[in-house]
């Protein structure tokens, strides 16, 4: 990946990983499919300017979603928990 915005798409805001992010230093993000761990690494300290300590991934199979009798799927999209490295100032995600 070329560029460190097509590998990170957004930040999850969730119940889990806003809890992750607080007791855990750990961020989660949605991230492109075809990113491996060493271009999330380097994609989250090029924009939040930290360390990283570990990268984990999983990638989550998309839903079977109804419009009355049509059906269908949502895509499978991949998920990243970065945790941060001790000392390192944990960012917000308003401020990129």
């Amino acid at each position: 990946m070329a560029n460190v915005y097509g590998v990170i798409k957004r930040p999850l805001v969730t119940e889990k990983g806003v809890t992750k992010k607080e007791s855990d230093r750990t961020l989660c993000f949605e991230v492109s499919g075809g990113a491996n761990k060493t271009e999330i690494r380097h994609a989250v300290e090029a924009v939040f300017k930290v360390k990283v300590a570990e990268v984990r991934t999983s990638i989550t199979a998309g839903k079977l979603r109804r419009r009355g009798k049509t059906s269908g799927y949502r895509s499978d999209w991949k998920k990243a928990w970065v945790r941060l490295k001790a000392g390192q100032k944990m960012p917000e995600y308003a401020e990129i």
